[in-house]
């Protein structure tokens, strides 16, 4: 083991290092698995117009409680522990990289359930969610390309150039984010569902920060502690990012929901609630005509006595 390794699934762990990483990533897959349910039991409180983004939700924790499972058991496995000092072996790189593969599905998935609840519709829509995907999903992999393929993350020089190229379609990707809040500030009927969607992106804005300062601590720093700082902040930016940022726009799909059914420019069979407040009642959609004339002219059936 070299001293001047950078690879943080390279560097040993002591007791409470392993201890403190092993906790962070069970309860970052744990929280995933407990907001798909979430999401899933509560899909039908949106409307369908809006409920893009509650499926984007699930399958953005889905993918991401499947990346934690693989996470913990890598590292589990990655690490023999020697005295009081935990040794990584040949599978310690898998306690990472897993998270590159999740993130290249998730992280353009965050972008369509973004774009869900946004007051954009038709080409327009397809042009910014075509734009944000596609940044997000380059954002992603040139970072992987620098952080672990380049001289299996060795490589100082592979970390400053793909991650100065990651970096590029990180600005494109705010703009979008930005262009997208703002606009839809402009246009949006309910007031609490403004707030709501400014914070969720702005939540975005600011936890995607955390992914640029790993990616940097790991050319700059070496040592437990600092692959502990990592692991941590990872999935405390997991957590923030996918179940604080889905609670945010659920809020928003369901306000919307409700914001439609009064406006009457759309029906939803149940009443919408939010924080034990009912914001709008039940509304079913009318019958159609060919129904209502079924109906209407049906012949009565006659009862025995």
């Amino acid at each position: 083991m070299h001293d001047d390794t950078i690879a943080p699934w390279k560097v040993p762990l002591t007791e409470a290092e392993h201890s403190v990483i092993l906790y962070a990533l069970a309860v970052a897959g744990l929280a995933m698995i407990a907001y798909f349910i979430k999401s899933w039991t509560s899909r039908n409180e949106v409307s369908p117009r809006y409920r893009t983004s509650v499926y984007a939700s699930m399958g953005i924790t889905a993918v991401a409680f499947l990346s934690y499972v693989l996470l913990v058991i890598k590292f589990d496995l990655g690490y023999d522990q020697h005295g009081s000092r935990w040794l990584p072996n040949s599978d310690a790189m898998l306690s990472w990289t897993p998270r590159y593969m999740d993130w290249t599905v998730t992280v353009p998935m965050l972008m369509i359930e973004l774009i869900g609840v946004a007051m954009l519709a038709g080409p327009a829509a397809r042009r910014v969610r075509f734009v944000g995907i596609g940044a997000a999903f380059l954002m992603i992999t040139t970072g992987y390309i620098g952080g672990v393929v380049i001289d299996d993350g060795e490589s100082l020089g592979g970390l400053a150039l793909w991650g100065s190229i990651s970096g590029v379609f990180m600005v494109v990707l705010y703009i979008v984010i930005i262009y997208v809040m703002v606009g839809s500030r402009r246009q949006f009927a309910d007031g609490e569902a403004i707030g709501t969607y400014t914070n969720a992106c702005i939540l975005l804005l600011v936890t995607w920060f955390v992914y640029p300062i790993v990616f940097g601590l790991q050319g700059w720093g070496h040592g437990g502690a600092v692959t502990t700082w990592m692991q941590v902040l990872l999935s405390a930016a997991d957590i923030a990012a996918k179940v604080g940022f889905g609670a945010m726009i659920h809020k928003v799909a369901k306000l919307r929901t409700a914001a439609d059914v009064r406006d009457h420019e759309d029906t939803h069979p149940e009443s919408v609630w939010w924080s034990s407040v009912k914001v709008s009642d039940a509304v079913l959609p009318p019958l159609s005509e060919s129904v209502r004339a079924s109906a209407q002219g049906a012949p009565r059936v006659k009862r025995p006595r």
